[in-house]
């Protein structure tokens, strides 16, 4: 098999690279890594060289190059079956599914106003918008669910969404990177969450080396959907 390559963005501003990286990690997946940092004055010809829509992540397996962050988790969890990314219940798979599509195509009041920066700590920035809120309130009640009737009721429950680590958990991640920069109010049951999201050792790689990256993105530069 042929080594798999993630090529990615700003560790402390790109919450779409975050994704696959902290699965792919937490999964003991092997693969080599480069960085490309955004929003300079080369980037965009740099990123446009590796990936087809000009962003990032793109992951490299032999001849094969995937650019976006659903499909590279959907494409490692068929590498490595064994790692079991996804439930191996066929329906609560699908509700797991489920909520990482929903991750990927919604909560566009949250990616506009609360940037993921994980070196920030804004209390309460953002929050003022109703679409925030709006957001907030329907992550707050997909924890809540997931937790409550596919996580906590599990036999080796793992303090994750559907009980063990899955890709919903590594689709959330930058969501509880976002709420703890903004410190967004939670209920006792998604602290609990986030907690276990925040000290995942990956989770933590990743956070630290993010801290020493040397480059800075002005907030009105930052791309809402990174």
């Amino acid at each position: 098999m042929s080594n798999l390559h993630l090529i990615f963005g700003n560790r402390n501003y790109s919450s779409w690279s975050f994704r696959p990286w902290l699965a792919m990690k937490v999964a003991g997946i092997a693969f080599t890594e480069d960085v490309i940092p955004l929003y300079r004055d080369d980037s965009l010809e740099v990123l446009t060289a590796k990936s087809p829509s000009g962003k990032v992540p793109i992951l490299q397996h032999g001849d094969v190059k995937i650019w976006d962050s659903l499909a590279i988790l959907e494409y490692v969890a068929e590498l490595f079956p064994q790692a079991q990314l996804w439930p191996q219940d066929p329906a609560v798979r699908a509700i797991a599914r489920s909520v990482a599509a929903e991750m990927h195509s919604s909560f566009m009041g949250l990616r506009s106003h609360l940037h993921m920066n994980m070196r920030a700590r804004v209390p309460g920035h953002g929050q003022e918008h109703d679409a925030v809120q709006t957001d907030i309130a329907r992550i707050k009640e997909v924890w809540t669910l997931c937790r409550e009737r596919y996580g906590r009721p599990a036999a080796a429950d793992q303090g994750f969404l559907f009980g063990k680590f899955s890709i919903a958990d590594a689709m959330y991640a930058p969501v509880v990177s976002r709420f703890w920069t903004y410190a967004v109010p939670v209920d006792d049951l998604c602290q609990a969450y986030m907690t276990t999201i925040r000290t995942l050792p990956a989770y933590q790689e990743w956070e630290k080396a993010g801290a020493e990256e040397p480059w800075v993105i002005a907030e009105e530069e930052v791309n809402p959907v990174v």
